[in-house]
């Protein structure tokens, strides 16, 4: 089955050869980029290896909410439906860690922007027979201090991540919850892949950064995940696993909600 899948961060590290694999497969692919120039770049160099696929791509600023939505927006106007979402964007470091308004870029973009995004785009996934999100979660997780949420708390870089990848997990266990019609999905990709944001933060690697596209590539396509919603995959392990206990209390979860509604357009 050939399937229309929207993968975000992808002009680079494990998203853009996830999109290469793909495309590649016969699937039809939709970047997300937030560099005009770089996803032009990118478009052009997925166009010639795969000529017959098709492509389209849409530029935002996830750390910009109101850029979030008008992607969304233009993404709807487009399509009619979307298969798979694949919410792969983020970010660790980072040399202004807070905006105008004070919050903290990590929850934005690991968080924020892809519970909005994936809110704003229920509609086509519903519209497809098999609507799906893949949520990009990390082997760091951590509390999530909700007055760090607010952007009342400054956080380490590491804390920050691994907060926001935490609250992104535990999103998804909700959302697993809520719609009976659409399977989520989290997954660490794969603890220090060979990426751009890897080499920034560590200065090595422990894996190939195909052993990450590779499992979300799987995850999109394979049907056997389909019956996996609100679980979470491992990729240190190769199997789904227990993520960190607060991904399943119930009780910080309708927490973290309550404020994320409140934080969100």
């Amino acid at each position: 089955m050939k399937k229309k899948i929207f993968i975000t961060g992808s002009t680079d590290g494990i998203g853009k050869l996830a999109a290469f694999k793909l495309a590649a497969a016969g699937h039809e692919v939709i970047l997300h980029g937030r560099n005009a120039q770089k996803l032009e770049a990118v478009l052009a160099e997925l166009k010639t290896a795969s000529p017959q696929a098709t492509v389209s791509g849409y530029l935002a600023d996830l750390s910009d909410l109101s850029s979030v939505s008008a992607m969304a927006g233009a993404v709807k106007a487009d399509h009619s439906v979307i298969d798979v979402l694949i919410n792969n964007a983020g970010i660790l470091l980072t040399k202004s860690p807070r905006n105008a308004a004070g919050m903290d870029i990590r929850f934005l973009v690991n968080y924020l922007a892809p519970v909005l995004l994936t809110r704003e785009l229920l509609p086509l996934l519903h519209a497809s027979e098999q609507g799906q999100v893949v949520n990009l979660s990390s082997a760091a997780q951590a509390p999530v201090s909700l007055t760090a949420l607010q952007g009342g708390q400054a956080l380490s870089d590491q804390e920050a991540y691994a907060q926001s990848k935490l609250a992104l997990t535990m999103w998804n266990h909700q959302m697993a919850r809520q719609e009976d019609n659409i399977t989520f999905i989290a997954v660490n990709p794969g603890s220090l892949l060979n990426t751009k944001m890897v080499k920034e933060a560590y200065g090595r690697h422990w894996s190939p950064a195909d052993k990450g596209a590779d499992i979300l590539v799987a995850l999109a396509t394979e049907e056997k995940h389909m019956a996996m919603s609100g679980k979470y995959f491992d990729n240190d392990r190769g199997g789904y696993g227990p993520a960190h206990a607060d991904a399943t209390d119930q009780t910080s979860i309708d927490e973290l909600l309550k404020l994320t509604d409140q934080l969100l357009p």
